[in-house]
C-alpha cells in the first residue's frame, strides 16, 4: 500500500494510524522495520521531514538511506521509472520528496514496494497527519473543531490539511485573497465530510476558530515571484489582531520553516497560543506510526 495522497485515506484509516502512534509514542522496543531498508529519495530541500523520517526508520529498527537526487544519476537524465525499479529492488520502502506529483506517481507505479509522499507541489500528506494528531492531543478530538488556514490557500499543505481535518470531522475555513483560490478537487472532497468555507475576510474566516494555521507565502518553486506573492498575502499575516478574531483558547500552527514578520509575527509564533514545536515533534511520531502501519499492511 502506497501513501501518496490525503485523498486515499478514510477517516477510519487515519484514526488507526493515530492509535498506533499513541501506542508507539513512548515505546522503543518495537522494531517492525528490523532488517528492512528505507530509501529517502529527495529532489527538494528538507530539514524536519528528512531528519524525522531518518530517525523514525532507525527507531523502528530499520536502515534509512538518504539519496539527494542532485548527486544521483537522476541529475544526468536517468528515467524516474528506472530509478524507482532499482531502489525498490534494494529497499523495502521509498519515501519521496519532489515537486512533481506526476513524478511521484511514476515512482509508485514502477517500484515494487510501498511509496510514501514526503511532499510534492500538490500535497504534503504526512504533515497533515502530524498536524491533526497534534490537534487531537491538544484539544482531545479533531471532531467539531473549526480549523482556519490563512494566507496562500492554494498550496500543498492547505490541500492535505483541509481533506484530513474534514475527514476527522472538523469544519475548515480557508482565508485568503481573491488572487489565491483553493484547489477545487480538494475542496469537493473535504466538503463530502464537513463544512468548508472560502473567504477573503480575516474577521469572518477566523471567527470562532479553534486553530489558526499558516504557511510560508513563498513556497518552493515560487521564488521568482516572491515580491509579488508577499504583496498579495501580507494582509493575511497571522498576527495578534488576527488571533483576536478566534476563540480565546485557539492554538496557532505552522509547518515550518517560518518567516517571522511575513506570514506570521514573532509574538504569535513564539507566544502562548503556539503549538508549532509540538507539530514538529509529532512529525516523528506520525512517521513512525505510518511506517509501522504500512509495514503491517504489506504483509
Amino acid at each position: 500500500m502506497d501513501f501518496l495522497s490525503s485523498l486515499e485515506l478514510t477517516g477510519r484509516m487515519i484514526r488507526d494510524v493515530f492509535s498506533l502512534a499513541d501506542s508507539l509514542k513512548g515505546e522503543r522496543r518495537a522494531k517492525p522495520l528490523a532488517g528492512k531498508s528505507v530509501a529517502l529519495f529527495f529532489e527538494e530541500p528538507s530539514t524536519r521531514t528528512r531528519v524525522s523520517f531518518e530517525v523514525a526508520v532507525a527507531q523502528l529498527g530499520g536502515t534509512p538511506i538518504y539519496i539527494d537526487a542532485r548527486t544521483s544519476q537522476r541529475s544526468r537524465g536517468e528515467e524516474l521509472s528506472d530509478t524507482a525499479r532499482v531502489l525498490g529492488s534494494y529497499c523495502d520502502f521509498i519515501v519521496v520528496r519532489m515537486n512533481d506529483h506526476d513524478g511521484l506517481e511514476t515512482i509508485a507505479k514502477s517500484a515494487p514496494v510501498p511509496v510514501i509522499n514526503a511532499l510534492t507541489h500538490l500535497e504534503h500528506p504526512t504533515q497533515a497527519l502530524a498536524d491533526c494528531y497534534t490537534l487531537r492531543e491538544r484539544k482531545g478530538s479533531v471532531k467539531g473543531l473549526k480549523v482556519a488556514f490563512v494566507g496562500d490557500i492554494a498550496q500543498n499543505t492547505a490541500n492535505s490539511l483541509m481533506v484530513t481535518a474534514a475527514k476527522l470531522g472538523a469544519s475548515v475555513s480557508l482565508v485568503g485573497p481573491c488572487g489565491s483560490r483553493p484547489n477545487p478537487v480538494y475542496v469537493r472532497e473535504a466538503r463530502r465530510h464537513a463544512s468548508v468555507t472560502v473567504t477573503e475576510s480575516m474577521e469572518k474566516g477566523l471567527d470562532g476558530a479553534d486553530a489558526l494555521y499558516t504557511d510560508t507565502f513563498v513556497s518552493m518553486g515560487d521564488e521568482a515571484e516572491a515580491a509579488r506573492r508577499r504583496r498579495l498575502f501580507m494582509p493575511y499575516q497571522l498576527d495578534r489582531k488576527a488571533l483576536s478574531y478566534a476563540k480565546r483558547d485557539a492554538v496557532v500552527m505552522h509547518p515550518l520553516p517560518a518567516h517571522r514578520g511575513e506570514e506570521i509575527s514573532a509574538d504569535v509564533i513564539d507566544g502562548p497560543h503556539s503549538i508549532v514545536w509540538e507539530q514538529a515533534l509529532n512529525k516523528l511520531t506520525i512517521e513512525r506510526a505510518l511506517l509501522a502501519y504500512l509495514s503491517k499492511r504489506a504483509h
